[in-house]
């Protein structure tokens, strides 16, 4: 990890510096012994700054392509949180134990507050969902597990396009950003450069909040089958996971963070014509933006639009072919939505990258499960309270371009 690799360097530069004050200090020159191993420990330190160097690029890789951090060990431990464990010891008024415990507690370690109820991963929500469940114990009667109808849910894409996340925050973050740097320019003979100062911007966070409630019965949460971990995983992601990723892309309503399609900053194009000519020209904006990595987004109803529309006479092919457009990964999910205005009735295509993008994550997932709610305890339900403080910034807004006005 980079953090070890940079205690490393240091411990190794702390005895090199060590070395050179101690013979100063007696007035003399390193000895032939000092000298060979002065320059050992120089050779590890370069050997560790490229260490460091492919460390931090692999770093930075993965959360691009995974939009998670990177931190192995923690993934581990989050992938190992029961949500119905959590529920069950919640109900039975029991301490939390194993991974959900240990987890719940360095939570509160790294951000310094104390859960309401008990901390779990956002990845806990967020993991398996696409997998169908059968839930054979929901029912201790004879029934059609392999039947069990779950409900349709949104695509959740937002953060597997590659969103960076700041996880484990305390305080409002604010983050220096360039805004302006020098110029130069050509001068006659004697005549005197004008001055110019470089000037910085930030970009800042700070905690906003998600939750919903949600009723379950107290047989459920009893059962031990993986398949009701699953259930109950799907239910809380339904409440939560979508919630953030709708913020992602379209945030900017009271109280939600500010997603790209509300954000400041981001260029705008026109697709009221399909072509060609304007698909390419969206294409531009992002370069001369130097969007790099680049992807579409947009919804169902624009992509069966764009993937029945002809490049252009003479030219061969549809728009949107084999998943891509222009060569692009393309996505499309019902969390980006319909326009009703300014232009009613359109739909609209995200070009960006989405790696610009940061979700900071003071509180992962916090639940509180309450027994004793007179709806609930009438029928022997519990009422389960989710809840997480996050929030939303784009690095460089500019890396986006929107049209707004496709004619469906």
């Amino acid at each position: 990890m980079p953090h070890q690799i940079k205690e490393q360097r240091a411990q190794l530069v702390a005895e090199m510096r060590s070395m050179v004050e101690r013979a100063q200090a007696e007035k003399r020159s390193l000895s032939t012994d000092e000298t060979a191993k002065f320059d050992t420990l120089k050779a590890k330190v370069t050997d560790l700054e490229q260490q460091e160097v492919r460390a931090s690029f692999l770093a930075e890789a993965e959360r691009r392509m995974n939009g998670a951090p990177v931190d192995k060990s923690q993934r581990a431990l989050e992938s190992s949180v029961s949500v119905v464990e959590v529920l069950r010891a919640q109900m039975e008024g029991r301490a939390l134990t194993g991974a959900a415990a240990e987890y719940s507690r360095e939570t509160e370690l790294r951000t310094g507050r104390k859960a309401s109820g008990i901390f779990v991963p956002l990845s806990a929500l967020e993991q398996r969902t696409t997998t169908t469940a059968t839930a054979p114990e929901i029912v201790p009667t004879v029934h059609r597990a392999d039947q069990y109808i779950e409900p349709f849910r949104n695509s959740l894409l937002a953060r597997k396009l590659g969103v960076r996340v700041l996880s484990g925050l305390s305080g409002n973050l604010s983050i220096p950003k360039y805004a302006t740097g020098t110029t130069t320019g050509w001068v006659a003979e004697n005549a005197a450069l004008a001055a110019s100062d470089m000037t910085f911007d930030s970009v800042t966070m700070s905690p906003k909040h998600a939750g919903g409630l949600t009723e379950m019965s107290r047989q459920l949460l009893q059962q031990s089958s993986p398949d009701v971990e699953q259930l109950v995983r799907n239910d809380l992601s339904a409440m939560l996971a979508q919630a953030i990723d709708s913020a992602l892309i379209k945030g900017g309503g009271a109280n939600e963070p500010v997603g790209v399609l509300a954000a400041a900053g981001t260029q705008s194009s026109s697709l009221a014509v399909l072509s060609w000519a304007n698909v390419l020209e969206m294409l531009e904006l992002a370069e001369i933006a130097n969007a790099t990595s680049s992807s579409w987004l947009t919804s169902p109803k624009v992509k069966t639009k764009l993937a029945q529309t002809l490049k252009d006479a003479g030219l061969p092919g549809y728009l949107l072919e084999n998943g891509k457009m222009a060569d692009l990964p393309f996505y499309s999910t019902n969390q980006v939505p319909l326009n009703t205005v300014p232009n009613p009735d359109t739909g609209i295509a995200i070009l960006g990258d989405w790696s610009q993008v940061m979700l900071g994550i003071w509180s992962e997932v916090d639940i509180l499960v309450n027994p004793y709610s007179e709806t609930a305890y009438t029928k022997g339900n519990v009422l389960v309270r989710a809840m997480s403080t996050v929030d939303i910034a784009i690095r460089h807004p500019e890396s986006f371009v929107i049209a707004n006005d496709i004619a469906l």
